[in-house]
């Protein structure tokens, strides 16, 4: 039998080993010393160790070395992801190495809307706080309008060079796919012409009839007679936020389609992909002219006759509104 002294010794022992292991428990599901929400980056190919030293350096968790025995212990010690994760206030060290096993990563991303121009491209990748570097005023009709991914720290450049890549897998494609005998050539007319299009369209249903209207006017040699042309040159794209004047209506440059026939030198925006598509498949019409219809779309003309009443509509809608 065991003696009184033993059995007092093997007590103690025993509650040593549940005290132990109580405490081992607690430190990897006890509230953690985190005090508000905070955003914490796992490197790609950082091990387990060089992890818990950063949660440590950032007070997310009490102990590095305490936090990788008890994550071998109770959470099989590996499976960490790289990324970016929202670690929540006071989350236990077991919290902490679920979220970052997880596939919960932040997702941040810069959007480029529709006909967005490049100089407003480049101010807006400059804006984002969480991107590094200089990025230049990308080429304009280089960026395919889109909303793009980027992890916190990445280089704004490594960001552009995503949208113009996409812009180039984008056009490649449709240009494969394009209708038969079009008045555009190559890949570049098309992204010309498309420019254009996503910048006189004033509703999605209309792209194709204004890529149809603007290919009839090249196909006779008539001047297309785009306003956005004559702006571009003014303002990179951006809104003129005044009338036109007479004196820009005749300037001459390589942009303006009221002085020149056939299309700009250039791109006068970054189009999207459906204006793209517009071009390539335009609406079988014979439409030459259009004005505003009021509605924030246009109404088309096959003949100037008829253009010229849809403008006195035009007028009257206008007059009617105190605009004239």
């Amino acid at each position: 039998m065991m003696s009184r002294r033993g059995c007092v010794l093997a007590a103690v022992l025993a509650a040593a080993v549940l005290l132990g292991f109580a405490s081992l428990l607690n430190g990897w599901f006890g509230s953690g010393p985190l005090a508000k929400d905070q955003d914490f980056i796992v490197p790609n190919g950082a091990s387990l160790s060089v992890v818990a030293d950063r949660l440590e350096e950032k007070g997310i968790i009490r102990s590095s070395r305490g936090f990788a025995l008890r994550a071998r212990v109770f959470g099989g010690g590996g499976g960490i992801k790289a990324g970016e994760f929202r670690i929540p206030a006071h989350a236990s060290a077991s919290k902490v190495l679920s979220i970052i096993s997880s596939e919960n990563v932040i997702r941040r991303f810069v959007t480029v809307p529709e006909g967005m121009p490049s100089i407003m491209v480049q101010e807006r990748l400059m804006a984002v706080p969480q991107l590094t570097g200089e990025v230049a005023i990308p080429d304009e009709g280089s960026v395919l309008p889109d909303s793009y991914a980027f992890e916190n720290g990445e280089p704004r450049q490594t960001v552009l060079r995503r949208m113009q890549a996409a812009m180039n897998r984008t056009l490649k494609e449709l240009w494969a796919e394009r209708a038969p005998d079009l008045i555009v050539k190559t890949p570049e007319q098309a992204l010309i012409l498309a420019s254009i299009v996503e910048k006189e369209t004033g509703k999605p249903e209309e792209r194709r009839m204004v890529a149809g209207l603007y290919s009839n006017r090249l196909k006779k040699g008539m001047l297309l007679q785009a306003d956005p042309t004559i702006i571009y040159p003014i303002t990179k794209g951006k809104r003129l936020g005044r009338r036109i004047l007479q004196s820009e209506i005749q300037a001459m440059n390589d942009y303006n389609t009221y002085t020149m026939v056939g299309l700009p030198k250039h791109p006068i925006t970054n189009p999207s992909g459906a204006s793209i598509e517009a071009v390539l498949h335009p609406a079988d019409t014979d439409a030459l002219y259009m004005v505003a219809d009021g509605t924030g779309g246009h109404v088309f003309a096959s003949t100037l006759e008829q253009h010229n009443a849809n403008v006195a509509k035009w007028f009257a809608i206008r007059r009617a509104r105190g605009e004239l």
